[in-house]
């Protein structure tokens, strides 16, 4: 068996004129040239980023001042938001809940100038300059409205998801020309879905302090 003499492969010389070592030799330089060339890029990549411009405004929005719980909100909003998505997605008053957007479930309810209206059905920027009230204008943990105190002591809720508009329109009933009886209480709650089933609870909850009312109005 014959040894290969790496010096004899050099004289197998191409048709270029380029030998085995030469060729290696030269693809190794080139190798090398090219890790050399791309090291710039690699150590660009480990820097950090530049924070991105902000935003540009959107064309078409509006600048409106809402008034809501008390507290004056200039916002951006596209002139078709509801009121509901401008309180719950730009002003993150979350409370009001949005059940079928569609005005049947009362979810949404809201206090507009001291009147429950369905937030869903409403433009936002039709309500400039209005009171508007929503549940976390009502009460807080600490000192609950007595109708959120009603609920708690009736359970008049169950997943919760509704009983925001619940109070809402229960608060605004006091105000409204209301029979004394529950199915008086009932047919003018009629617009509040609760999809648990927690009625009689709720009406007890109303007849509480509606009572409650009576007494001290007396």
């Amino acid at each position: 068996m014959h040894e290969t003499d790496p010096d004899a492969l050099d004289q197998n010389e191409s048709p270029q004129g380029l030998t085995r070592r030469d060729f290696l030799s030269r693809a190794g330089a080139a190798g090398v040239a090219g890790v050399a060339a791309s090291m710039p890029f690699v150590a660009a990549a480990t820097e950090i980023a530049p924070v991105p411009p902000a935003a540009p405004e959107i064309p078409g929005t509006l600048l409106v001042s809402l008034r809501i719980n008390g507290t004056t909100y200039k916002v951006r909003i596209d002139p078709r938001a509801t009121l509901l998505d401008t309180l719950r997605e730009t002003v993150h008053l979350t409370g009001t809940k949005k059940g079928c957007d569609h005005g049947q479930c009362g979810a949404c309810t809201v206090h507009v100038n001291g009147q429950r209206v369905n937030s869903c059905l409403r433009l936002a920027l039709m309500h400039e300059g209005d009171d508007i009230t929503t549940i976390e204008g009502l009460g807080t943990p600490e000192a609950l409205h007595p109708m959120q105190a009603a609920f708690v002591t009736h359970d008049g809720y169950q997943c919760g998801y509704c009983t925001s508009g619940q109070i809402m329109s229960a608060v605004a009933l006091m105000k409204e020309p209301c029979g004394p009886s529950d199915a008086d209480v009932k047919e003018l709650m009629s617009g509040n879905i609760c999809r648990c089933g927690a009625y009689p609870n709720i009406v007890a909850a109303i007849q509480q302090v509606r009572g409650n009312t009576r007494v001290s109005e007396g």
